[in-house]
């Protein structure tokens, strides 16, 4: 009779995320957001205006090490 409560859930789940969304989802800056868009090709697809996001996405980056910080210049380079 009514509606399939994890039909709906998967529903929601799979609806794009704004800036602010996706920055407070990830804990961070929605000016970091910015910056990993540009310098870190964080996921993120343009639509007019406004950045959207998938969360399955920006999960899949993360896990991949796409928001870890850059220690290019404390990297291991043999030097002693």
């Amino acid at each position: 009779m009514g509606r399939d409560p994890v039909r709906l859930e998967s529903v929601m789940e799979d609806r794009w995320l704004s800036v602010d969304e996706i920055a407070a989802y990830l804990g961070i800056k929605r000016d970091t957001v910015y910056k990993w868009i540009s310098e870190k090709q964080m996921p993120a697809h343009r639509m007019g205006r406004l950045w959207k996001f998938r969360k399955e996405e920006v999960d899949e980056w993360v896990k991949t090490g796409g928001a870890a910080e850059s220690n290019s210049q404390n990297s291991d380079t043999g030097k002693k």
